[in-house]
Formats: structure tokens, sequence, C-alpha cells
């Protein structure tokens, strides 16, 4: 493996466990309102935006566009989308396996994040912030 590919790794991750928590935040302020699958879908573009901000700073501040970052945010977030799926296919898989409690939306967020992850990270490298 490259070492440019090697050193996104990390900050990468970080991003990903800023946008976790910024993900079950919002899903647990918002779901009383909007039930677990709107709330999620709400939490999911919050975690997107975190994430990309970070991103943009650390895992990929070489490739980030120094200028036009709307349509750089826009490239980003169709980016997400096939992780989104992979996502939202562990969360809703972890809905329906984890007994439900105090923690099942927890679980839930954490399955479809570790689910995604991977995608997510060929997809941010070779699409929303390709050179």
């Amino acid at each position: 493996m490259h070492y440019r590919a090697l050193s996104r790794i990390l900050p990468f991750a970080f991003a990903g466990a800023v946008g976790f928590i910024v993900d079950a935040s919002v899903l647990y302020m918002s779901v009383d309102l909007l039930g677990p699958i709107f709330g999620r879908g709400l939490s999911w573009c919050c975690a997107v935006l975190v994430t990309w901000l970070i991103n943009r700073r650390l895992a990929f501040a070489d490739r980030a566009a120094s200028e036009d970052l709307h349509v750089e945010f826009f490239r980003y977030m169709v980016a997400m989308v096939p992780g989104g799926f992979t996502n939202w296919i562990g969360y809703g898989l972890a809905l329906a396996l984890v007994p439900a409690g105090d923690w099942q939306l927890l679980i839930a967020t954490a399955v479809g994040s570790l689910a995604g992850m991977l995608t997510n990270l060929v997809m941010a490298s070779y699409v929303a912030f390709s050179s």
C-alpha cells in the first residue's frame, strides 16, 4: 500500500470517530420527534458534514479544494452515499437483531458506521478528494 494512503487512515478514523459521536448524539436528540429511521437520516447528514470538515483539514488536506467548497461538499456527500447504504443495512440489521433497550440505537449506529467505513474511505480517496 502506498505511504500516502496509509497516512490517511488514522486521520480518517479520527474523523469517523467524531462523526460517530455526532451521528449518535443527533439520533438520540431527534428520535422521539422523528423516530429511528428519519432521526437516523438527519443524524447521518450531520455526521457527513462533520466528517467532511475534518477530512478536508486532516486526511485529505493535500487534496482539499481551495475554492468552491460547495462543489467539494456536494461531491463528498455523493461519495458517501454508497457507504451510507452499507451503513443503513448494518443499522437496520442491528435494529432488528439487538433487543430493544437503552443501548439498541447506539449499537445499531456503531454497527452501521463500521460497515460503511471502508467504503467511505475508498470513495473519499477516489471521488470526493480526487486530485
